[in-house]
C-alpha cells in the first residue's frame, strides 16, 4: 500500500469519528437556535389564534414531525446572553449523557403547553410569558453552547 493511501485510511479512522460528532454537535446548536429563541418575540396576526399556536405550527415543520410536543419553551433573550451560560459547566446531567447548567438570572420564557382534551390530530396551546431561570444542556464542560432545554427554576 502506498505510504498516502494509508496516511488517507489512518485519518478517516482517528478523525473521522472526530468530525462527526463535531458536525451533530452542529447541527443541535443550529436547532437550539432555530427551535428556542425568539429574540425580539414574534407578533402574531390576531386570526392566528396566539403566539404558540403559530409557533408551534413552525416548530412541528422544523422537526418534521406531526406529533404534538406537551411543552416547549421559547426564550425571549439574545442568542449571545444564553450562549454564555454554557461557557463553563461543572454539572453532569447522567439522565440526558450532557453537561448542564442554571441561568444565573431569569429571562423572559414563553411556555407553550398542549391543550388537553382534543383529537389526536389537532395540536392547540396555551401560553405562559414568564421570567425564570433555565436548565440549559450544553454541548460539552467548557466553550461549549447551549443545545437545549430540560425545564426552568
Amino acid at each position: 500500500m502506498a505510504p498516502s493511501v494509508a496516511w488517507l485510511v489512518f485519518l478517516q479512522f482517528v478523525l473521522g469519528p472526530a468530525l462527526v460528532e463535531d458536525i451533530k454537535v452542529q447541527i443541535a446548536v443550529r436547532n437550539f437556535r432555530l427551535l428556542h429563541i425568539d429574540y425580539p418575540r414574534v407578533s402574531y396576526p390576531k386570526g392566528f389564534r396566539g403566539y404558540c399556536n403559530g409557533l408551534m405550527a413552525y416548530v412541528r415543520g422544523r422537526k418534521w414531525s406531526w406529533y404534538c410536543p406537551q411543552i416547549h419553551y421559547m426564550v425571549h433573550a439574545p442568542w449571545r446572553e444564553i450562549n454564555g451560560f454554557c461557557k463553563y459547566s461543572d454539572s453532569f446531567c447522567e439522565n440526558y449523557n450532557e453537561y448542564c447548567t442554571l441561568t444565573e438570572d431569569a429571562i423572559p420564557v414563553t411556555i407553550c403547553s398542549l391543550v388537553s382534551r382534543q383529537p389526536p390530530t389537532s395540536c392547540h396551546y396555551n401560553d405562559t410569558l414568564t421570567n425564570q431561570r433555565l436548565y440549559l444542556l450544553c454541548s460539552g464542560k467548557n466553550d461549549a453552547e447551549p443545545i437545549g432545554i430540560i425545564g426552568l427554576y
